[in-house]
């Protein structure tokens, strides 16, 4: 069982679309066609998403270039955040975080190795790590922009510059790992995720959607608790600038 494609459905998901630009152009936010241009954008998107998986779903090398695509599109979205000029170091704190629990989940058996499986379980991976690396990497270097002097005043004491950043920035970096926390802490109190509710529409029993919802849960605060760890070495590093370029 699942929601039917009809007009009252395209009906709804426009009158929403144009209430959130509504409000957030009232209100004085400053992104009423942003909101517009990110539902038109995931109503594209997503359809086109849609059409390529049932036609490569079958066809593992069709499955390797799509998760490769999503994963280079994440490099860039997340290292874009960071460092404009710079994004691709951000490929590696996705990479990191993303690959163990692939391993864990599928290697174990776990997971069935099938593309309609590892499709949607590679892209929430994905997803949070981008989000992972996109927050610690800004924060990082935000917070190494603005506390300029204490990083100096560190090095003037003998630490390393490497030393000297990561006291600055870390603290500051590891607050990108709250909201997978507060989700995974929450999980069926406040909120119910995704596969949970797509296995239930999908007519699952709730006790298995529990436990696969679980696991990706799970899965994903370890990948983003990777993401931000890697991702904060490198900002120390100045792998994406000294003290990072302005995001867009």
């Amino acid at each position: 069982m699942g929601l039917t494609l009809t007009p009252a459905l395209a009906a709804v998901v426009v009158l929403l679309a144009v209430a959130g630009a509504v409000v957030a152009g009232l209100g004085g936010l400053g992104h009423a066609r942003a909101v517009l241009a990110a539902c038109l954008r995931a109503a594209v998107q997503l359809g086109a998403v849609s059409l390529v998986i049932a036609w490569i779903v079958g066809a593992p090398p069709g499955v390797a270039a799509f998760l490769l695509v999503m994963y280079g599109v994440a490099t860039v979205t997340a290292g874009r955040r960071i460092a404009k000029e710079r994004p691709w170091p951000a490929a590696l704190p996705i990479a990191a975080g993303t690959l163990p629990v692939l391993l864990a989940l599928f290697g174990t058996g776990v997971a069935p190795m099938r593309g309609i499986t590892l499709i949607p379980i590679t892209g929430i991976l994905l997803g949070g790590c981008l989000t992972a690396t996109a927050l610690a990497g800004r924060r990082a270097v935000d917070e190494l922009r603005q506390r300029r002097g204490e990083v100096e005043a560190a090095l003037a004491l003998g630490l390393l510059d490497r030393d000297a950043n990561l006291e600055i920035c870390r603290p500051a970096a590891a607050q990108a790992l709250v909201p997978a926390l507060d989700q995974t802490r929450t999980v069926g109190l406040v909120t119910l995720p995704g596969a949970f509710v797509g296995m239930l529409l999908g007519g699952a029993q709730p006790l298995e959607a529990g436990v696969v919802q679980l696991v990706v849960l799970v899965g994903l605060l370890a990948a983003e608790a990777i993401a931000v760890l890697v991702t904060v070495e490198l900002v120390a590093r100045g792998r994406f600038g000294r003290t990072g370029s302005p995001a867009s």
